[in-house]
């Protein structure tokens, strides 16, 4: 009986979600166009290189040209104003990274995760390594565990800085580097603007920058202050970066006023791939000295922003098809999914992809649609798509994700695409999450 009424609730459900859709349809309200052209050249191009090398699972594609595009815009923008430090986590690939590297030419590398913080060390010895997040004193205790029984040149006590956001925390990192005999370097968290954690008090900070200085063991190593919430904060831009940059030099001038020196040649790190830009002309006009970005040298959706204008899109999901149905028809209603086709006919047919539900939106063929109503799938992605769309199975679809730390990690090796030859020209493995 309970079965028999929650099947009854949930076809009335579907039944007045169709009467909602066919009254949308019948007042020709926001009704879209049917978008049938199918892939462009571009997204041709690379499905052809894809099915050259046989690649037909979901594969993460990262197009090499439009990489060293983004890479060229960023150092334009930067110059010889401020070190870059690029975001690991947003670029989660040793072969990435060193090529972003080698393209940027910086060694500083900031990470957000303990067991990456390790393969980093191990594999690119030279690097300058800053931790964007306060990660549990026992995180930091395993690094040193895990880095002595696989050493490298690495020295972290000159080349890591961890970062810390409170007098507990810091006591914390103190004991962990008395115990171990192990000199460590602090960089401190400051609140410009974000309030998300940090240090707020000037007060506070004066004995937090006390206790570094008469301990040891540790080394203050510099500040970073956070600020990509500018972008969408209500308030002109411009005077919210210029706000976030006094309090900023707030904590600065504390700093230099407690420890009788200057810190302008230690890590004053701010900015995020939708900031960077706002920087240009400012440097040593401001207290940071070096600006962080990742994301933006890849653009996910969510970095489509008019800072990033001159970025171009380099990462898309590419997926085949496996199946191909010439009507949307959905389970309990059958007659809904031609409701929807009537209001929207880029519902009219159905594609059942290999895999799905990523953090991604589809982009090719364009007017690639989920289809809310019949619910999303990790195994068998259901997208509809208009009549005429030019799309078989075996084909290939795009999707781009939506971010690139998390994402970039779900598909296995990194597909490298060049463009200028047509061809994926290299794997190259992301990092393994520990």
């Amino acid at each position: 009986m309970a079965h028999s009424e929650a099947f009854r609730k949930q076809r009335r459900k579907l039944l007045l979600a169709g009467v909602a859709v066919s009254g949308l349809g019948a007042a020709g309200l926001l009704k879209p166009e049917a978008q049938n052209a199918g892939h462009s050249r571009y997204f041709l191009s690379l499905q052809k290189a894809l099915q050259e090398k046989g690649l037909a699972t979901p594969t993460l594609v990262i197009d090499r040209q439009r990489l060293d595009h983004n890479i060229s815009v960023l150092k334009r923008h930067i110059v010889d104003e401020f070190h870059y430090r690029i975001v690991a986590k947003s670029l989660p690939s040793l072969p990435l990274l060193k090529y972003v590297m080698a393209g940027t030419g910086t060694q500083k590398l900031m990470l957000f995760h303990q067991p990456s913080l390790n393969q980093v060390a191990y594999a690119l010895p030279e690097s300058d390594l800053l931790l964007g997040k306060p990660l549990p004193v026992a995180c930091a205790a395993r690094f040193y565990e895990q880095f002595e029984a696989s050493p490298s040149g690495f020295k972290p006590e000159h080349q890591l800085q961890w970062l810390v956001d409170s007098e507990a925390r810091l006591a914390e990192y103190q004991q962990l580097a008395a115990q171990r005999k192990q000199p460590m370097r602090v960089n401190l968290e400051i609140d410009i603007g974000l309030h998300r954690g940090g240090f707020t008090s000037q007060e506070i900070l004066a004995r937090a920058l006390t206790t570094i200085e008469q301990s040891p063991w540790l080394t203050f190593g510099g500040f970073m202050g956070y600020e990509p919430h500018i972008i969408q904060a209500p308030g002109p831009t411009d005077w919210l970066r210029d706000k976030a940059m006094a309090r900023y030099q707030q904590f600065v001038d504390t700093a230099e006023h407690t420890l009788g020196r200057s810190i302008s040649d230690l890590t004053l790190n701010t900015g995020g791939s939708t900031t960077y830009q706002l920087y240009r002309g400012m440097g040593g006009r401001i207290p940071a000295n070096e600006l962080a970005a990742g994301s933006g040298l890849v653009l996910p959706t969510d970095f489509d922003v008019p800072t990033l204008a001159d970025h171009q899109r380099a990462a898309f999901i590419a997926t085949p098809v496996l199946k191909l149905l010439d009507n949307t028809r959905i389970p309990g209603a059958p007659g809904l999914g031609r409701l929807q086709s009537l209001w929207n006919p880029n519902h009219a047919r159905t594609a059942f992809i290999y895999g799905g539900y990523w953090k991604a939106s589809p982009v090719s063929p364009p007017g690639l649609i989920n289809n809310s109503i019949y619910g999303r799938s990790t195994n068998q992605e259901m997208l509809n798509l208009a009549e005429g769309v030019p799309l078989k199975v075996d084909d290939h679809v795009f999707l781009r994700p939506h971010q690139s730390e998390a994402v970039l990690l779900e598909f296995g090796d990194l597909t490298i695409f060049d463009g200028d030859k047509g061809e994926i020209s290299e794997r190259w493995p992301v990092f393994d999450r520990g």
